[in-house]
């Protein structure tokens, strides 16, 4: 059983007494980043053959660029989309060369700036239906999710667990919500991480979503109450806080965490390549200005050592494992560093059939299936290899909402359709885990 948060957080408790369902906490104008993204663009390219592939790899390395998808220029492929983000000046130069090679391209967003406003602008034109109300269809920044989460531990003391398994490189508490009825000890368990890199804000808001939807709809969903009362849900709406706090701050596209690296003057760890299973082998980066860099060693991120030892200690309940990212709209399963076949291939093959399903179902968005190297593409220290190398055999990563139009940059409008559909997955690979399937 979770430890409820008594102590040493009587700050915290002060702040959320002041902020807690604050939407005017940051006004609009404070995450505009100073306007640094104007003229900034979004564009797609689509190399066609390997003389292409070649071609976007040198242009790459002759300026610097924010690769959206991949994430990693080792990664791109013949006719694969190529999504990156062009700083104001450069774009003219990267068209001319792009023209010049005869490399198809688009442009996605041709002004990041303004994208920007739009995804955060939503809170300001919606009417509010009270000053005292959570808005679950806004972003939020670390303090109001942080603040919420004590809320929902006060106001559903039967239900809800808060409790903390660690700190983060800057000394943030990393915070874990347990949802489910008291029943009994060794319940089964599910893990949901969101935010693990930091720019992918639909992230904590689906967490934030799904905890919502799971008390409110308790009383009078009997399959959610069966699910409530059977099975333990560990969620973690923000897996890395200091950079979610630092994308809400300076830098909007920021992915990784923020340790410091000795001798280098970038900052940050892929916290999804830190992991210790088949650790900084293909798909990851030895180079600590990469976004794909490994760390140092196994582990060495405060928040993915927190995690690991918390999924260790209780690895005999944790049936299933899950972390929300964005975007590419698939569910994927390990093997995410080779390519091979998981030993319970059809249980697990089936339990995602289901659960895409199922997510179908509600708004009829269409998501790819399968096993994380094939169906996107191989890396190694990923979470869900590492979890079902330890022993959890449902092990899944979504990649929710949407193929590129808006990449990063989800408006709020969307995060009511994309949470209520994922939130059916959920539901779905939840109460798979109920059901007996053998290896």
């Amino acid at each position: 059983m979770a430890l409820r948060i008594i102590t040493d957080l009587s700050s915290t408790v002060l702040l959320g007494c002041v902020i807690m369902f604050s939407t005017a906490l940051y006004p609009v104008d404070s995450y505009l980043y100073n306007n640094r993204y104007v003229g900034d663009q979004v564009f797609r390219i689509i190399p066609s053959s390997n003389i292409e592939v070649q071609a976007v790899k040198q242009l790459f390395q002759n300026l610097t660029v924010d690769l959206w998808q991949p994430n990693s220029a080792s990664l791109i492929r013949e006719n694969s989309p190529v999504d990156v983000h062009v700083g104001r000046n450069t774009t003219q130069w990267l068209r001319r060369h792009l023209h010049q090679a005869h490399i198809h391209y688009e442009v996605l967003i041709s002004n990041l700036q303004t994208e920007i406003e739009k995804q955060t602008g939503y809170r300001s034109s919606r009417k509010r239906r009270s000053e005292l109300q959570y808005d679950y269809e806004v972003y939020h920044p670390l303090e109001e999710i942080q603040s919420w989460m004590f809320e929902m531990n006060r106001t559903h003391p039967h239900l809800v667990d808060l409790f903390s398994i660690g700190q983060s490189y800057e000394g943030r508490p990393l915070y874990v919500l347990q949802l489910g009825k008291r029943t009994r000890p060794f319940k089964k368990a599910m893990w949901i991480d969101c935010g693990v890199h930091a720019r992918e804000w639909i992230g904590p808001a689906f967490c934030q979503w799904f905890v919502k939807e799971a008390l409110n709809s308790y009383q009078h969903d009997s399959n959610m109450r069966r699910l409530m009362n059977q099975l333990n849900f560990y969620i973690m709406p923000v897996f890395n806080v200091d950079g979610y706090h630092y994308s809400w701050k300076t830098d909007r596209f920021w992915r990784k965490t923020r340790s410091k690296i000795p001798k280098y003057h970038c900052r940050g760890v892929d916290a999804n390549r830190n992991w210790k299973v088949k650790w900084c082998d293909e798909g990851a980066s030895l180079h600590p200005c990469d976004d794909t860099y490994c760390g140092p060693f196994p582990e060495s991120e405060p928040e993915v050592k927190a995690v690991a030892k918390f999924l260790r200690k209780h690895r005999k309940r944790v049936k299933a494992y899950i972390s929300i990212h964005a975007y590419a709209q698939m569910l994927l399963y390990p093997y995410s560093y080779k390519y091979a076949t998981i030993p319970n291939f059809n249980c697990v093959e089936s339990a995602a059939q289901n659960a895409v399903s199922a997510l179908y179902s509600a708004y009829g968005v269409r998501y790819r299936y399968g096993p994380a190297s094939t169906t996107l593409y191989v890396s190694s220290g990923s979470s869900i290899d590492w979890a079902y190398k330890n022993g959890i055999q449902y092990a899944f990563a979504f990649e929710l909402r949407d193929t590129g139009y808006y990449g990063f940059l989800l408006p709020e409008a969307l995060i009511n359709p994309t949470c209520t559909e994922t939130m059916r997955a959920i539901k779905t690979i939840a109460s798979g885990l109920l059901k007996k399937c053998t290896k």
